[in-house]
């Protein structure tokens, strides 16, 4: 058997991080059973529906680099296909016509209330001929849910579970309008496109008996279930806006690498031992629904820089110069020139191993172009004393023809121990003149990538 998972997002709003992740386990789960992994866009509330939704959705999946098999399905253009499947259970009397009016039901839900039931349709329609159906009323068709027993789900995540049947309602199918309703829209799709494994979020849970019973009523074996606990926020609550970024583009937006995002998301919620690093490609091979945990899992922002620390670190540096060159331009308000973007480019090694974020990079690299406002501790550092020691640095480094941090370090060092001082007493003045405080990469690095003519134009503005 080929396995085939589905990504089926509505396009109502943002691709929000529980969507990430499940989209992730899909792809993860057919990439690692060779099989096939589809995007269906579920489209089908046409007022909260956008186009803007739906690009969003995509960027955001192109994003996080997770790709799909074939063209992307769009649920309503196949309301056909939906409607058809109706009438296929009215055929095999597994669902019926209702005539009932909304105040009918209305009254129903209210006489189940007062008389402490759960609200349903209490099945007028259930057993009656619809030669009886009042004049000029347009029916829905109901299924004809089982009254007697349960409904089982041998959830892959959750274990057996079970509900009765008299809980369940004879669900709408198709409204009287002709369009399809939600549960049997999905199963229809899913049945079309060789769905064997829905991995969803637990949130769907309930749906998963409804649309068990739609399969069975269409003659048809349901797929594998797995539904996966929510994410929570760091406080255990549900996740919302309040505890930060809760859309892709927005960790995107923060600085975060997408392979960094789907390392961290794999591990939201799924374990393989004490390994928090697993490569895409590793994971392929190690995902299994069955390590899937069965409690919600809880965001660590601080986890997740440090997984994108990590990821900075072995990233090409033309790549994440493209990535922050932009950024860069932005906040220093000025168009990078080619030897600017090449010292930029230079610095990136000493750079990364300190970046827990894009942002971050960028914001450390800014120094290249121009050197921060000092703070005290960096003013502190160039006084009366320190001074003269960097104008004659600055007529050292003029005689240097070989501008390598080697060779520069030991040009440095020999001066300081012809003067009898030691490193520690000129050193910060050096990093606090050229960079505009006292952190930054490795000092003698830091010269050979500024290079001769910025280092020493820096130097003469402080000595």
């Amino acid at each position: 058997m080929t396995i085939v998972t589905r990504f089926a997002p509505s396009p109502t709003g943002y691709l929000h991080i529980g969507g990430g992740r499940t989209a992730l386990f899909n792809w993860l789960y057919a990439r690692g059973k060779g099989g096939k992994f589809l995007l269906r866009i579920e489209d089908t509330d046409q007022q909260r529906s956008t186009q803007e939704a739906v690009d969003v959705i995509i960027n955001g999946l192109k994003w996080l680099g997770l790709d799909w098999d074939g063209e992307i399905v769009y649920q309503l253009a196949r309301s056909n296909l939906h409607a058809d499947a109706a009438r296929e259970m009215l055929a095999r009397g597994n669902a019926y016509y209702c005539y009932c009016s909304p105040e009918e039901l209305e009254a129903m839900r209210a006489k189940a209330q007062a008389e402490g039931r759960q609200p349903k349709y209490d099945g007028t329609w259930r057993n009656r001929d619809p030669k009886d159906a009042p004049a000029g009323v347009k029916p829905v068709i109901r299924l004809k849910a089982p009254q007697t027993g349960d409904t089982q789900i041998a959830d892959i995540v959750q274990g057996l579970v079970t509900v009765q049947n008299e809980q369940l309602d004879d669900l709408i199918l198709l409204r009287s309008d002709g369009t399809p309703t939600y549960n049997l829209a999905v199963v229809v799709d899913d049945i079309d496109m060789g769905i064997t494994h829905v991995i969803r979020g637990d949130d769907h849970l309930n749906n998963a008996f409804k649309q068990q019973q739609i399969y069975l009523a269409l003659g048809k074996t349901p797929p594998a279930f797995a539904h996966i606990p929510l994410i929570h926020g760091p406080d255990g609550a549900k996740l919302s806006k309040r505890h930060g970024a809760a859309a892709i583009e927005e960790y995107r937006d923060m600085g975060y690498l997408p392979e960094a995002m789907r390392n961290y998301l794999l591990r939201l919620g799924w374990g393989h031992g004490d390994t928090e690093i697993i490569d895409s490609l590793s994971a392929q091979k190690l995902f299994s629904l069955e390590h899937i945990g069965q409690s919600p899992s809880r965001l660590d922002f601080d986890k997740l820089k440090s997984v994108n620390a990590h990821y900075i670190k072995l990233a090409d540096d033309t790549r994440l110069l493209d990535l922050i060159l932009p950024i860069m331009e932005k906040n220093l308000g000025q168009q990078l020139d080619a030897s600017q973007t090449e010292r930029v480019r230079k610095g990136l090694k000493g750079l990364k191993p300190r970046a827990n974020t894009v942002l971050e990079l960028a914001e450390a690299a800014a120094f290249y172009i121009r050197p921060s406002t000092m703070d005290d501790a960096a003013r502190a550092a160039i006084n009366d004393n320190t001074k003269p020691r960097l104008a004659a640095v600055v007529g050292l480094l003029e005689g240097i023809s070989d501008w390598q941090a080697g060779t520069i370090e030991l040009a440095v060092k020999e001066y300081l121990k012809q003067q009898n001082i030691k490193l520690g007493e000129l050193g910060p003045a050096l990093r606090a003149a050229l960079t505009g405080s006292l952190q930054s990469p490795a000092l003698f690095e830091v010269i050979e990538t500024l290079g001769r003519e910025e280092t020493i134009q820096r130097l003469r503005q402080v000595a």
